[in-house]
C-alpha cells in the first residue's frame, strides 16, 4: 500500500519549503503554531497526505476524535500533510506540518525527498524550537544548523552547539543536504516557564526569520497581534507573583551576560512554574 496520497495538484511554481513538526521538536507548539498560522490565513486545504499506518506509533501519537451529543462526529488520524499557497512573486511556498513519526525515519525521510523533487522544490527551511533559560521579555534568540559556517554568517543567524539525540527535525535536514536539496534548520529558544502554553511570540520570531530567509511576502499582522496580547497576560501574571518577578528579573540579567549563581535561580523555578500552573 502506498502510503502517500495525493489529492490534488497544488501547481507550485519554483516552491520553497517551510517544514515543521508537532512533538519532541516542537516546545511550545513553536514550530508547528507557525505553519498552523499560515495554514490558516490562507485557508490552505492538504494537496497531499503521507499516511501514519507506517511511521506512527498510536499508543505514543493517539487519533482524536469529536463526540457530540453521544455521537462521533469526526476522527481524525496524525498524518503528515502537504499545503501549497500561491505567492505574488516568481516562488510559491510548500508548507509541510505533521505529527513526529516514531517508526521507520528513513523510509519517512526518503519519501519526503521524492514529494519535494517531485513538486519542484530548491530549498526547505525547517523550523524547531527548544526549552530555554531566556526571559519572555526579551527578542526570542533565533538559532540555526546550516551545511557550514559560512552560510550561517551570511545569513546572520548564530550557530548552535549541540551534541545528543535529536528529532525527525534534525534527521530530515541532514538527508535533505545528503540528498542534494539545500536545508537550513532555524530553532527558537522559548521560556521554560511558559512551556505548556502556545508561545505566539516564538511563532512571530521563527515566521519573521524563515520569510526573510526564503525571500517570501507574509501578512504576519495578526500573529504580532496575538503575540502582543500573550505578553501582556504573562507581565500581568508575574506582576502579581514576587517570586515570578524575581525569577524573571535574574533571567534577564543572564541575558545581558551576568554571572549568576545556577542553584540560587534553580531555586525559583519549582514557584514560578506552580504558579502558572494555577494561573
Amino acid at each position: 500500500m502506498d502510503p502517500v496520497r495525493r489529492l490534488s495538484d497544488p501547481g507550485l511554481r519554483n516552491p520553497v519549503a517551510l517544514v515543521a513538526f508537532e512533538g519532541w521538536n516542537d516546545a511550545s507548539d513553536a514550530a508547528s503554531g507557525t505553519l498552523s498560522y499560515l495554514i490558516g490565513q490562507h485557508d490552505a486545504e492538504p494537496f497531499l497526505i503521507i499516511d501514519p499506518e507506517e511511521f506512527i506509533d498510536f499508543h505514543e501519537t493517539r487519533p482524536i476524535v469529536s463526540v457530540a451529543d453521544g455521537v462521533t462526529e469526526r476522527l481524525a488520524w496524525p498524518a503528515t500533510r502537504m499545503y501549497g499557497v500561491q505567492q505574488e512573486g516568481a516562488q510559491d511556498l510548500l508548507l509541510v506540518l505533521g505529527d513526529e513519526p516514531q517508526l521507520r525515519w528513513q523510509t519517512f525521510g526518503a519519501i519526503l525527498v521524492d514529494e519535494l523533487r517531485r513538486i519542484g522544490v530548491d530549498q526547505v527551511v525547517m523550523l524547531g524550537a527548544f526549552l530555554g533559560q531566556v526571559p519572555h521579555t526579551a527578542p526570542v534568540p533565533i538559532f540555526g544548523t546550516a551545511g557550514s559556517t559560512d552560510e550561517l554568517i551570511r545569513l546572520g543567524l548564530s550557530g548552535a552547539n549541540y551534541e545528543g539525540p535529536t528529532g525527525i527535525v534534525g534527521v530530515l535536514a541532514h538527508l535533505f543536504r545528503e540528498e542534494g536539496i539545500p536545508a537550513l534548520s532555524l530553532w527558537a529558544a522559548t521560556s521554560h516557564y511558559l512551556g505548556t502554553n502556545p508561545n505566539p511570540k516564538a511563532m512571530l520570531a521563527l515566521l519573521e526569520r524563515a520569510a526573510a530567509i526564503l525571500g517570501i511576502s507574509i501578512d504576519a499582522t495578526e500573529l504580532a497581534e496575538i503575540a502582543g496580547e500573550f505578553e501582556v497576560r504573562v507581565d500581568a501574571a508575574m506582576s502579581a507573583s514576587e517570586e515570578f518577578s524575581t525569577y524573571v528579573t535574574r533571567l534577564e540579567t543572564l541575558a545581558e551576560g551576568a554571572d549568576l549563581e545556577d542553584s540560587a535561580a534553580a531555586d525559583l523555578i519549582s514557584e514560578v512554574e506552580d504558579f502558572l500552573k494555577d494561573n
